[in-house]
């Protein structure tokens, strides 16, 4: 068994510039090039050319039709990295079936919490049959029960059914592509309705400005598919561009980080993504010995996106990498959402991670006051430029009032434009909420603009305020993060209501390892003081187990859901007497 090859050569290179992911399948289905499937030692288990997944998801498409589908229905699919959830996804385009892919279990012990979350998406999304991965069909079982499904199980089931025969009627250009579930919602989920015209604008202008894909390129990830950098970055979007792509086990990455580098430098990928916390957790992971191993000068677009840029970790990891062949100017900062499909600003190539250093005493009254070059960390915050707008979008920041704010001010981010989402599926509510008549979408998230460029501070719901200051959750988390014998991950800040005295009070959680009495305590006061040095507020530190801490299906931090388990007395605190948010 040997992998798919990078170039093809029977097949004229095209970046994307397709009308449906049916259309962009048709086309790649001719050439070489396809996905790669490795396990957590970077082992090669299965390979799926594009002509092979074609096929098989044309078999399977029949299938589902011999089910008495009809056309539009939905049909929930659990994404593992595996060659059975792709042949799934393509198989309902080419049926006419819109596929729902939904998340793994966060860990063993989420059973309850994952059920319940299934049955949500089943019912929010009105699916009418459902697949689980290997493994995971009792869940999906106790999720479907009383669920209006034709069919659920495990692949197994599907693969056994009679090809019905039937012509097949792919999803054509004017409508839906797929429903994405927003991670780590407490509420009712929201489906976020893609669009084919949505989904083929967004991987357009991510190809052509954003990576500048080119018929060379090999792309490598390891991102779960049902997180939207995993879906499209390295699942659709591959395809639109027909690269072949290497893909890992995401449950495996937190162990064995060093395979992903290693498998860069062996199979020469030149295009692979990360949140910051996979640069920081493969830098702290590795060697002298293993980076000395390494050839990492083929890797020309190292993406970051998915949560804040640090622009620090990235610098370091240049720097650790830089024997290896890593250039820094192969980083690109980027900015995005679901509900734009995937991407909405991407910075330029450069030599460098290009920032913006501001003062803090500025952020706290909303404004990004250009700090000087004598500034020092305790006065001046830095911040990563996350570029231009996709062609044809538009960004403004707004304030309250959601009138347009001028360069360095900061407010609330808005985008306009052919990759934005025409609403969440069957709920006008939440829809109308952030989504204008005119088109305009509220992200929710926080910035300003300078030159036409975005610099992304925060997420408006997670902003801490006190005493009239701005306080990002991020900035205390990473001062504490950076202690001894924390990793990243490790802490949550957030504020609560002071019913006693009014205001905000902050809570910074933090998973402890330490059993010692002593040890407990020398560790809060050390958080106390690293707050204090970074905000110069006080704050209450509450120690919570190994793995206490929320995460959401794409292995992110959830502040809310650990603000919410506070409120309700899960970490032993006492409960705050002020309900949890809905």
């Amino acid at each position: 068994m040997t992998p798919t090859p990078t170039l093809n050569t029977k097949l004229k290179f095209q970046r994307c510039g397709f009308s449906s992911l049916a259309q962009a399948m048709d086309y790649a289905a001719q050439g070489e090039t396809g996905f790669n499937f490795y396990n957590a030692r970077g082992q090669l288990l299965s390979v799926l050319p594009y002509r092979e997944l074609r096929a098989q998801a044309q078999i399977m498409a029949r299938k589902l039709l011999g089910l008495k589908l009809h056309r539009g229905d939905r049909m929930l699919l659990v994404a593992d990295t595996t060659p059975q959830f792709a042949t799934a996804f393509i198989a309902c385009q080419y049926a006419g079936i819109v596929p729902v892919p939904v998340s793994l279990p966060v860990g063993l012990g989420a059973k309850t919490g994952y059920v319940d979350q299934l049955a949500l998406q089943l019912a929010g999304s009105g699916a009418r049959a459902a697949m689980a991965a290997d493994g995971l069909g009792g869940f999906l079982a106790e999720a479907a029960e009383g669920a209006n499904l034709l069919l659920h199980g495990e692949p197994e089931a599907f693969a056994s059914l009679p090809e019905a025969q039937a012509d097949l009627k792919p999803l054509g250009p004017d409508g839906r592509c797929y429903l994405q579930y927003s991670s780590g919602s407490t509420r009712f989920p929201l489906g976020v309705d893609v669009t084919q015209k949505a989904l083929m604008a967004n991987i357009l202008g991510m190809s052509s400005v954003g990576l500048d894909i080119r018929p060379e390129d090999r792309a490598i990830s390891w991102l779960p598919f049902y997180h939207d950098m995993g879906l499209i970055g390295f699942m659709l979007g591959p395809i639109c561009n027909q690269l072949s792509t290497d893909l890992l086990p995401t449950r495996e990455f937190a162990r064995r980080p060093s395979v992903w580098l290693n498998m860069i430098s062996q199979n020469r990928n030149s295009v692979s993504y990360s949140p910051t916390f996979g640069y920081d957790l493969s830098m702290r992971r590795l060697s002298d010995e293993q980076v000395a191993a390494l050839d990492l000068s083929c890797w020309r677009r190292a993406g970051i996106g998915g949560d804040m840029v640090q622009p620090q970790v990235l610098r370091r990891f240049a720097e650790i990498f830089a024997p290896a062949g890593f250039r820094e100017g192969a980083f690109v900062p980027s900015y995005g959402m679901a509900e734009t499909c995937l991407a909405v600003a991407f910075a330029p190539a450069d030599d460098k991670v290009r920032i913006d250093r501001v003062l803090r005493a500025g952020l706290a009254a909303g404004r990004a006051e250009a700090a000087n070059a004598s500034a020092d960390e305790r006065e001046a915050r830095t911040f990563a430029i996350c570029g231009l707008p996709l062609a044809g979008h538009d960004l403004e920041v707004r304030d309250e009032q959601e009138f347009p704010l001028p360069d360095r001010r900061i407010g609330r981010v808005f985008v306009r434009g052919p990759s934005v989402t025409p609403g969440y599926f069957n709920q006008p509510e939440a829809t109308a909420a952030v989504l204008h008549q005119d088109g305009w979408l509220d992200t929710g998230d926080l910035g300003y603009m300078l030159d036409g460029e975005l610099i992304v501070t925060g997420r408006a719901k997670d902003l801490i305020i006190i005493n009239g200051r701005n306080i990002w959750p991020q900035d205390l988390e990473w001062a504490v993060e950076a202690l001894p014998g924390l990793r990243r991950g490790d802490v949550a800040a957030f504020a609560v209501h002071d019913d006693e005295h009014g205001g905000e009070d902050v809570v910074v959680l933090v998973q402890a390892r330490l059993t010692d009495v002593e040890a407990r305590d020398e560790l809060r006061r050390a958080v106390e003081a690293a707050v204090r040095e970074q905000a110069a507020i006080d704050c209450r530190v509450v120690l919570v187990p190994p793995h206490a801490l929320p995460q959401t299906s794409s292995g992110k931090l959830s502040r809310s859901r650990a603000r919410n388990n506070y409120l309700q007395g899960q970490y032993g605190e006492p409960a705050d007497p002020v309900p949890a948010e809905s």
